[in-house]
């Protein structure tokens, strides 16, 4: 038998895939003047020039087909004290936005309060990718947050945690 052949078990692959630390992100979008969004951890860029980023979501997410008709998104960069948003948006069939507070960015995304930074897109092209869509947008407008101190949300192991405070030199 050849190595090829080895099917890979998925919760040895998920376990595997565990052990890279990844950053914690909310899309959002808004259609109809309801806003939509979950919690996504595979967010990546893409291009510098266009400036492209990119997300992977399930394909049966009850989310993602309103975003794609809306045709645009915000990527809001979580910060470390945001973890019940995390949580809050990564449930299903629950009011995700209860308690949550929020402004419309200027493509009319969401933009969820205590972020530590926020994407504008446009929806620029879509690929199948096995159980999952991959998305990629193209920015069209950002906001820095200028709080130094403020740390990224962060996941690994199945498990959120923070940057340890090493030395900064």
């Amino acid at each position: 038998m050849s190595r090829s052949s080895t099917a890979i078990e998925p919760l040895r692959f998920r376990e595997a895939l565990g052990h890279y630390a990844s950053g914690i992100t909310v899309i959002t979008s808004q259609i109809e003047e309801e806003p939509v969004g979950f919690t996504c951890q595979s967010f990546y860029s893409v291009s510098m020039s266009p400036p492209l980023v990119s997300f992977s979501v399930m394909a049966g997410s009850a989310s993602y087909p309103r975003i794609r008709q809306a045709g645009r998104f915000a990527v809001n960069i979580l910060s470390g004290e945001q973890v019940g948003i995390s949580n809050q948006f990564a449930r299903r069939g629950t009011d995700k936005w209860q308690g949550v507070q929020w402004q419309a960015s200027p493509l009319g995304n969401p933009i969820i309060a205590g972020s530590l930074h926020w994407l504008d897109c446009e929806i620029h092209a879509e690929h199948v990718a096995g159980d999952h869509l991959i998305v990629i947008g193209e920015v069209k407008a950002l906001n820095l947050q200028q709080t130094a101190a403020t740390q990224p949300l962060l996941y690994f192991k199945g498990q959120y945690c923070n940057l340890a405070a090493h030395g900064a030199g």
